[in-house]
Parts: structure tokens; sequence; C-alpha cells
């Protein structure tokens, strides 16, 4: 396996897909070649993470600011 150069599907730079980087991607799985270049990549994720909160974000859609109501007991 040799490095690739690839062309971001963002920003239109060449970026080198590296032997060591198609390893991991075959080792895990995956099936495509990355479309888009570090920075992009990174700032896609940022951008990503901005808009619509953490990834561990429980809220669903509710915005009442993490309040939950509360019930008396069925005693």
């Amino acid at each position: 396996m040799a490095d690739k150069v690839l062309v971001c599907k963002d920003c239109g730079a060449e970026f080198v897909f590296t032997e060591s980087e198609q390893a991991f991607y075959k080792e895990k799985g995956f099936d495509n070649e990355p479309q888009r270049c570090p920075a992009c990549r990174k700032a896609k994720k940022a951008q990503q993470n901005r808009g619509n909160g953490s990834r561990g974000n429980n809220n669903r859609g509710n915005n009442n600011g993490g309040a939950r109501r509360s019930f008396g007991s069925n005693r």
C-alpha cells in the first residue's frame, strides 16, 4: 500500500492519505477514503459540536433548561 494524494471536497486542497492511515481505516472496517483534509475535518467536527451541542447532551429537544417536572409519590 502506498500513500495516496486525495482532494478535499470542501476546500479543494490536496492532502496525503498515508499508508498508516489506510491501514487504520482498513482495521476499523471503513470502506471509504476520507473526503476532507485534516483541517476541514477538524473544522466540520467543531461546527457540528457547536451547532448541535455536545453528543452527550440528553436534552432531546425540550428547551426547558434541564428543569424536570416532579410528581408527588403514589403512596
